[in-house]
């Protein structure tokens, strides 16, 4: 497994936490957030993907484009 350093800032406290503790434990954490951040990825579908979805359940529920539009207009 190829690994790779981020930069991220969390709470002073998380911090704090993070620093004292023992090296095993560090690790520990270092790969419960590598899963966390992998995880979220997959469950997160991109920008495109979601607005495409938000689309066909507007059309599957007869919200057609000019319907929403002239709502989004407020006439």
């Amino acid at each position: 497994m190829a690994v790779a350093t981020i930069e991220i800032e969390v709470e002073e406290r998380a911090a704090q936490v993070y620093n004292s503790a023992s090296p095993d434990a560090q690790e520990k954490l270092r790969a419960l957030l590598s899963v966390w951040l992998i995880e979220f990825a997959e469950a997160t579908p991109n920008l495109g993907v979601l607005m495409d979805q938000i689309s066909d359940s507007a059309a599957a529920r007869g919200l057609m484009p000019d319907i929403l539009e002239s709502l989004l207009d407020g006439e």
